[in-house]
């Protein structure tokens, strides 16, 4: 009888899995996407354990000085582009703490600004610290594709900017078109909770770089980073450490424990902004997908060939990654060399069962690849090479893994999931 009901139950959900794939679209900026796992094609993962110049690692010595140093290096000059360096902190503190949430967090607002005070280019944070701490407290920043008023509910929160898809710069004084975080769910477990809007550092359209801090770095006679150099999502990484710089001057927030969070191409931000900064000691990233945690050599969902055409996101990336839309097999690294550069410090990829375009399982193969070096440090990844169910937390391991029921982005019950992880690590 069980397993009659196995098999039923299975039925039942290879055909609601199929009718789910058959509303997805078939192509992308005129190439075929693949839903199927009988046609992802055959490819081999450049071995992270290696050295260029062909010896083995077998210490986490040896990986930290040698392999990490070779494996960034590829990333940045091939995939995200080089970063420039930090620029001198300036802020303005223009809501110094104020008593919120029925008294249980104090609320603070900062102008980060990349230059001068009379910079263009700056940031608003907004921050919740809990009040009944003896200590600095432990925070997640979320870079976030809303206005921080429209982030949270609270009326006090200043009215931000946002970007239109068709460029402009409008007051953010209408509801975001995502539901609204609660900051009390941290400041109940005794963590702050941070957020800021991504397009205050670059918009998010192919103009973009006109308007946004790359555009302060061209060289005479640039119109367009060089094909080594900063794409869009570098950019915002960026930002996110330049957020870390004005973190570390704020005494109630402990700085050597703060985690970052963000969905999609926020997810690949949070997770290339951890990898390249050290001082960020946990990286959660949402359904990051192509270009950030699911494996590109994989022929499934979303491929380099989708996402760096010119009709799309190829402002995204630096400009030698599109060169590898039909070679990606070529590629001298992929999504598990990015996943491991974490290592030894805590990651946790989320992803959803049916965000086929993301691939899931592609990431999940991420985690199993990159937990040899995570091995390294004495850590543990997935500890196996079986998929998980949608909502299996038994994998929340040091680099870990878990897939809500459901599609692209996070839900309302990941939140307290992620409370914990950070719990548990942080």
């Amino acid at each position: 009888m069980k397993k009659e009901l196995f098999l039923i139950a299975f039925l039942i959900s290879s055909i609601i899995s199929f009718c789910q794939k058959e509303t997805l679209n078939k192509t992308s900026a005129g190439f075929p996407v693949n839903y199927e796992e009988d046609s992802v094609g055959t490819y081999t993962l450049p071995d992270l354990l290696t050295l260029s110049n062909g010896k083995k690692i077998t210490d986490a010595k040896t990986w930290t000085e040698k392999r990490r140093p070779e494996l960034l290096k590829l990333l940045e000059a091939i995939e995200y582009g080089k970063m420039p360096s930090a620029v001198p902190l300036s802020a303005n503190l223009f809501d110094k703490g104020t008593l919120v949430l029925n008294g249980t967090a104090i609320r603070k607002q900062v102008t980060i600004y990349f230059g001068k005070d009379t910079s263009d280019h700056k940031l608003d944070l907004l921050v919740y610290l809990p009040v009944n701490t003896s200590k600095p407290v432990p925070l997640l920043v979320n870079i976030s594709f809303v206005a921080n008023c429209q982030a949270v509910d609270d009326p006090d929160v200043r009215i931000g900017y946002t970007w239109t898809k068709e460029g402009k710069h409008i007051k953010a004084d209408q509801p975001g078109r995502f539901g609204k975080m609660d900051p009390s769910q941290f400041i109940s477990q005794g963590i702050g909770f941070a957020t800021f809007y991504y397009g205050d550092i670059e918009p998010d359209f192919k103009e973009g770089v006109k308007y946004g801090i790359r555009s302060q770095y061209l060289k005479h006679g640039q119109s367009l980073p060089a094909d080594d150099e900063w794409g869009a999502i570098s950019a915002w990484a960026w930002g996110l450490s330049r957020v870390m710089d004005y973190l570390e001057t704020d005494k109630q927030i402990d700085a050597k424990r703060v985690a970052l969070q963000g969905t999609s191409r926020l997810g690949k931000t949070v997770l290339w902004a951890g990898v390249h900064d050290i001082r960020f000691k946990m990286v959660i990233a949402s359904c990051s997908g192509e270009g950030g945690a699911a494996i590109s050599r994989r022929n499934y969902g979303e491929n380099i060939k989708h996402i760096t055409d010119t009709s799309r996101y190829y402002y995204q990336f630096a400009p030698a990654y599109h060169t590898y839309a039909n070679k990606v097999n070529s590629l001298p690294f992929d999504a598990h060399a990015l996943v491991s550069l974490m290592a030894p410090r805590p990651l946790l990829l989320q992803t959803g069962d049916t965000d086929y375009w993301s691939d899931p399982k592609g990431e999940f193969l991420a985690a199993v690849g990159a937990e040899p070096v995570y091995h390294l440090f004495k850590e543990k990844g997935p500890g196996t090479t079986v998929m998980p169910e949608a909502g299996d937390i038994s994998l929340m391991n040091k680099l870990g893994y878990y897939m809500h029921k459901g599609g692209h982005g996070t839900i309302p019950s990941d939140w307290p999931l992620f409370i914990n992880y950070m719990k548990k690590y942080l």
